[in-house]
């Protein structure tokens, strides 16, 4: 995991960028994987598992964009209606568009197809369904942590859990 100067999770980058942001000067490691090493012929260097960066990187506001394969990746790749995940996925308008609803983060789920037909051209509450999650705009933090199939331990206190 890189981190910027203010220690805020910028991204993750495979170990062999690490070793030579290290080597460059331009990042300290952090922490590192104590049972993984990188042997050369003639040095022995730690596996870098987290490293920061040594001048601050001004970034501009990480917005994630509104794609379906986000929304679905927000949602657990799970209908927001029953929670299954087995049968096949599709976007829905929480608020219909005929209805005033919009393209945005608050206003589309993850639904299965039966799900998505049952409720059709209604709201939740027309169709006598409840939302099993709160649509929300996510942040980068948030996308670090579902492109990574297991958190390291040295990872948690900066990605805040």
């Amino acid at each position: 995991m890189l981190l910027n100067q203010s220690y805020e999770p910028l991204t993750l980058c495979n170990v062999k960028k690490a070793i030579v942001l290290i080597l460059l000067g331009k990042a300290e490691l952090i922490a590192d994987n104590h049972q993984k090493k990188i042997h050369t012929v003639s040095k022995t260097f730690p596996w870098p598992s987290v490293i920061k960066l040594n001048d601050f990187v001004k970034v501009p506001y990480k917005k994630i964009i509104l794609t379906r394969k986000n929304i679905l990746k927000r949602d657990g790749y799970k209908c927001a209606y029953c929670g299954r995940g087995d049968l096949p996925l599709t976007i829905d308008h929480v608020i219909p568009k005929s209805k005033g609803g919009d393209d945005s983060w608050e206003n589309l789920v993850a639904a299965c197809l039966p799900c998505n037909n049952k409720k059709g051209d209604r709201t939740p509450e027309e169709a006598g369904m409840k939302l099993r999650i709160k649509p929300y705009a996510p942040n980068h933090v948030m996308f670090i942590k579902a492109s990574v199939g297991k958190i390291e331990e040295t990872w948690k206190p900066y990605l805040f859990q």
